[in-house]
């Protein structure tokens, strides 16, 4: 006489049995899971053998830049840099006499409308050579701000995705800018040699000159990049604040120039001390104002202070507009 064993469908068993054996519903405990994922090869994954999540979170400290932070990351800045000069002549047939052509041929026609049409005086030096020293310390200070300015905005690949100091961006532009400098400082030594102007003392200030310049346009850019991240109009207000901005500072024409009651109000661009001293280190006949030189180098210092605390303030939402 044959037994039938009664059969338990999935949805007959009551909770108070499956909770009694303490196996699951594919009717193994979790030891003999354990065992069975051993027998095929597979290891089985514990509470400790979780993976690890790193969270990123904001700068907390109170300086505007962590230069400890910048210095650790020197290789990828070196990187940014080499990169950008890269891409900036690639494909061109002049390459970096770009650099070159483009200020000379302006110190041209600045020498023949300002020198010959205007008669404006260029305190005893060849007009070329005066205008291209101004030029050379707009053209520095013009580049660094609108490089630095956009230097997010195209990175933007990289910035959603990749976490790095956001700083390095502006940074690396304003380095791969001082390529330019060096090479129009050269053109400048050889047009001195040829007009036989030789420089006294005050070039040794040049590099103090050129790192204030820096700092202004730097601090500028910060501040345009960050903001341009969210308001992309500033990418057509720059370009037209540079181009009015060239004519409003002594690049072509000298501070002496202006009428004496006027002269005041041009002085009060902190640009217009910085290119006069900078015309001074290198031709040695421009006057030197001091107090209107310390008002430009305190006010480079305060803007790019600003910048930073600008750009860090919304640093932290770039990866999410951009």
């Amino acid at each position: 006489m044959s037994t039938i064993a009664p059969t338990l469908h999935e949805g007959d068993a009551s909770p108070a049995l499956k909770e009694g054996t303490g196996r699951s519903e594919a009717g193994t405990t979790p030891a003999e899971s354990d065992t069975s994922s051993v027998a095929l090869g597979k290891t089985p994954i514990s509470a400790n053998d979780r993976i690890p999540h790193v969270r990123i979170r904001p700068h907390a400290g109170r300086g505007a830049i962590d230069f400890g932070e910048i210095a650790r990351y020197g290789d990828l800045l070196l990187t940014l840099t080499d990169r950008d000069i890269k891409v900036r002549y690639k494909q061109t047939v002049l390459g970096v006499l770009w650099v070159v052509l483009q200020p000379l041929i302006a110190s041209l026609i600045f020498a023949f409308v300002f020198g010959i049409v205007a008669g404006l005086s260029s305190n005893g030096r060849p007009y070329v050579l005066f205008a291209f020293a101004g030029l050379t310390a707009w053209n520095t200070f013009a580049n660094v701000l609108s490089r630095a300015s956009g230097s997010i905005v195209s990175n933007a690949h990289i910035v959603s995705k990749v976490y790095f100091p956001r700083l390095l961006l502006p940074f690396s532009a304003a380095a791969s800018t001082l390529v330019d400098l060096a090479v129009s400082l050269g053109v400048m030594a050889l047009m001195m040699a040829f007009y036989r102007v030789v420089p006294g003392w005050p070039v040794l200030l040049l590099p103090v000159w050129i790192v204030v310049l820096l700092l202004m346009a730097l601090g500028l850019g910060m501040m345009s990049g960050a903001l341009m991240v969210r308001y992309r109009d500033i990418g057509y207000v720059v370009p037209v604040a540079l181009q009015l901005g060239m004519y409003a500072s002594p690049v072509a024409w000298a501070t002496e120039a202006v009428p004496e009651q006027y002269r005041w109000f041009v002085q009060m661009n902190p640009l217009c001390g910085l290119i006069e001293a900078f015309r001074w280190s290198l031709l040695g006949q421009s006057t030197l104002h001091l107090h209107w030189l310390g008002y430009s180098v305190v006010t480079s210092l305060v803007v790019f202070w600003l910048g930073a605390v600008v750009f860090k303030r919304l640093e932290q939402d770039f990866a999410d507009v951009i």
